[in-house]
């Protein structure tokens, strides 16, 4: 399973560089990391969810709830 990220990102009115800004992480970092190939065993690390979670100003499971229940892709 995967996860959408730049969709999540589109439906909620976010750019990397605008999570990147807000939440202090590097735009390079973050721009790789929502880019790069997802494997079962990784699909997302914890610094990328608590990046959107504070550029959302929300808690990283709220984030995480999100994009389990609708950005899934098998």
């Amino acid at each position: 399973m995967r996860i959408d990220i730049k969709s999540y990102l589109r439906a909620n009115h976010l750019t990397i560089y605008q999570v990147a800004k807000i939440s202090g992480y590097g735009y390079t970092t973050l721009h790789k990391s929502f880019n790069k190939e997802q494997t079962s065993a990784t699909p997302l690390n914890l610094r990328d969810l608590d990046a959107i979670a504070q550029a959302q100003h929300r808690r990283m499971w709220q984030v995480l709830r999100d994009l389990e229940e609708s950005y899934l892709e098998d």
